[in-house]
């Protein structure tokens, strides 16, 4: 049975989709942007953004019950690849305050826009052991 996640710590949907879906063994959020859920402000620099969304996929994943060590793969859009080693150093250190044991597996592709304009959007899927 699928299961809906919503939590306040992470900005609401922008259009007719959901946080997260929990299918028992697996949590897959959807892409997340970099708006911060308490005030609706996005951070300016690609640093301060990836970490922000970085932040609502936890918070979800956490609302699921689960933690940043569970999740196995996510997948970055970014507008501008030249930001990337920037994108890439806040990903890396993000991952491992979270204790994770390993990376997981990912994807990252440029994109023309997305929403808000924002420069990174993540979504991860966490596997419940």
């Amino acid at each position: 049975m699928t299961k809906i996640i919503h939590t306040e710590k992470a900005p609401a949907a922008i259009g007719p989709y959901v946080q997260a879906v929990d299918l028992g063994n697996l949590v897959l959020t959807s892409g997340q942007i970099p708006v911060n859920p308490s005030n609706g402000e996005v951070p300016q620099n690609i640093q301060a953004q990836t970490r922000q969304s970085l932040e609502n996929v936890k918070a979800i994943i956490e609302q699921a019950g689960l933690q940043v060590k569970d999740i196995v793969k996510t997948t970055v859009f970014v507008k501008d690849l030249n930001q990337f080693t920037t994108l890439n150093a806040e990903y890396e250190a993000f991952f491992k305050e979270n204790n994770h044991p390993n990376f997981p597996a990912r994807s990252c592709v440029e994109v023309a826009r997305l929403p808000k304009d924002v420069g990174v959007e993540i979504e991860a899927i966490a596997v419940r052991k």
